[in-house]
Parts: C-alpha cells; structure tokens; sequence
C-alpha cells in the first residue's frame, strides 16, 4: 500500500504565497508521475498541476499557468507545489495524487483517473 501526506496548507492573504508538500511512503515499486488536484467549496475537483518523475513533462491548469511552479523530488519521493499571488478563488482542499504503474505520459496526466493513489487533502484559505 501507499500512503501520501499533504503539508503545507494554511491561511493566506491574497497576494501571498504558499508552498505545499506531498510525501510518498509506503509500498512504492515506482512513480510514473504525481499531480495535484484541488476542490473548492461547492465545486467538482480540478486539475492543478501534474509532472513526470523526470519532470518532464508538466502540465498547470489555465488559473494557475505563470504563478505555480511543481516539482519533484525523487530521492524523499515528494512532490511540491510553489503558489504565488493566490487569490481568494484559490481557496480550497488540495490533494497529491500518484500514478505508480506504468502508464503512457501524456496530457492525460490532467485527468483524476490517471492516478491510482489520493492524499488525504490539506486546506488553502486565501482571504481578499
């Protein structure tokens, strides 16, 4: 089994920045690619942002492209997500997610069912 830890979540003004974490741990033969996801309030879950073990690829959503940055670090198998000028509309529970069976790279790493482990979540806050 694997587990994934999100860290990093908080309040935040709009404006500022937050950088959250994800630690895999647990029966990991291999990462293909881990992503971020996120679900604000009364909304479906969205794609953020994904990358590769070899960071490359990487994709961001359109509202984050410019002002988020991921990164993987494969020797701790974490995955972080660098948030600058949030804005109030990017309040919401963020989850790590992780593909750890071989499957092709691709865009499909935007969608949920590309992945086939979940974090459990971590709050972001952003107040105007």
């Amino acid at each position: 089994q694997v587990q994934l830890v999100e860290s990093g979540g908080g309040s935040v003004q709009a404006g500022g920045s937050l950088r959250l974490s994800c630690a895999a741990s647990g029966n990991i033969f291999r990462i293909y690619a881990m992503g971020w996801f996120r679900q604000g309030p009364g909304k479906e879950r969205e794609f953020v942002a994904a990358i590769s073990r070899s960071g490359d690829p990487t994709y961001y959503a359109d509202s984050v492209k410019g002002r988020t940055t991921i990164t993987m670090d494969n020797a701790k198998n974490t995955v972080s997500l660098e948030m600058n000028r949030l804005k109030s509309e990017d309040t919401a529970t963020y989850y790590c997610a992780l593909r750890s069976a071989e499957l092709t790279l691709g865009t499909q790493m935007k969608y949920d069912y590309y992945y086939n482990y979940w974090g459990q979540g971590t709050q972001v806050t952003v107040s105007s």
